[in-house]
C-alpha cells in the first residue's frame, strides 16, 4: 500500500521525497547516490497541490476555498 502524500509536512527539510519510502534526510535508503528529493511545498509553495495534475486525490477538496466540481 502506498503512503499517503502530506500537503503541508511540518518539516519537509528532514525528509527525502523521491520515493514512498520517505527516508530520513541523513538516511537515504534508495540508493540513488543522490541528494534529497525536496517537498514541492519547498520548492512551489504552500499552494502547490492547487496548480497542475499532481495525481493526488482529493487534494482540492482539502484546499481552503477550492469550489467542487460538478
Amino acid at each position: 500500500m502506498v503512503k499517503r502524500f502530506p500537503l503541508h509536512p511540518r518539516h519537509p527539510e528532514r525528509t527525502c521525497w523521491g520515493c514512498d519510502k520517505y527516508c530520513a534526510a541523513t538516511d537515504l535508503r534508495c540508493g540513488n547516490g543522490s541528494g534529497r528529493t525536496l517537498h514541492p511545498a519547498e520548492m512551489l509553495g504552500d499552494d502547490w497541490y492547487l496548480f497542475g495534475d499532481w495525481g493526488i486525490e482529493n487534494a482540492r477538496d482539502s484546499g481552503a476555498g477550492a469550489a467542487k466540481e460538478s
